[in-house]
């Protein structure tokens, strides 16, 4: 597989995304948006877009704060991530803008994409999913559940998984009960899977330290990691038919 920089825009604002292309792969194959954590596009969104060229699915780790930002503290995260998040039609319009950028790449079938998400990235996508953006599915990663429900709906065409941790004390019993709430009202396809044990994080190895550096309550947990992109693989087989 390969990865590079792949710069696209949105009125007028570069984005520096992430491209990851599996190797000698024909024909087109599904893509993936990987979004990512409150941090921005950094090395491990880089990692998880590495990890599914690697399992043949093109992907293109996305940039919703432009030109490539990411933040070092929590404040500097809320900073980047709070317009966005008050702002779900400019939120909308970057993704779209991402999803464009995919859908037009080489070896791509532009009929069959998907999208992945982590922590605020994990929003993000369960937020496009109920907009009705043109998703066969999406995955979310210790998401933000409320995102989700934010906004207009539109028709769900997305089959959908959460993976939240069960003992993730920023995801509420309340925000998980209006979300299934929602998903039903919709009629939407989707999987919400309690990973026993796990903190909020759990997929991203990084976590544990960040978690005790910030005194944040964020955790690495291996088994829920590996269990959770386990499911999303055979959700995607399934869904891509691939």
């Amino acid at each position: 597989m390969s990865g590079r920089t792949l710069k696209y825009s949105q009125a007028c604002l570069e984005m520096h995304g992430y491209l990851a292309s599996p190797a000698g792969v024909e024909p087109a194959r599904p893509g993936v948006l990987v979004v990512h954590e409150w941090w921005g596009l950094n090395d491990y969104a880089r990692h998880r877009a590495d990890l599914l060229a690697a399992l043949g699915y093109p992907a293109l780790a996305i940039d919703l704060y432009g030109a490539g930002r990411t933040a070092a503290k929590p404040d500097e995260a809320a900073a980047l991530m709070h317009p966005l998040a008050d702002d779900p039609a400019l939120l909308r319009a970057r993704f779209l803008a991402a999803l464009d950028c995919l859908r037009e790449q080489p070896g791509v079938d532009p009929a069959r994409i998907g999208a992945i998400g982590f922590c605020f990235g994990g929003g993000v996508v369960l937020h496009m999913a109920r907009a009705g953006a043109p998703l066969k599915v999406v995955a979310s990663f210790h998401g933000n559940l409320a995102l989700a429900i934010a906004g207009d709906a539109g028709q769900v065409r997305a089959r959908i998984a959460v993976y939240n941790g069960e003992a993730d004390s920023l995801v509420s019993a309340a925000s998980i009960a209006a979300f299934e709430t929602e998903m039903q009202a919709l009629g939407a396809r989707y999987d919400l899977l309690q990973l026993p044990g796990a903190l909020h994080g759990f997929s991203n190895p990084g976590a544990t330290a960040r978690g005790k550096e910030f005194g944040m309550p964020v955790a690495y947990d291996e088994l829920a990691d590996h269990a959770s992109w386990a499911h999303m693989q055979l959700l995607f087989r399934e869904v891509f038919r691939a």
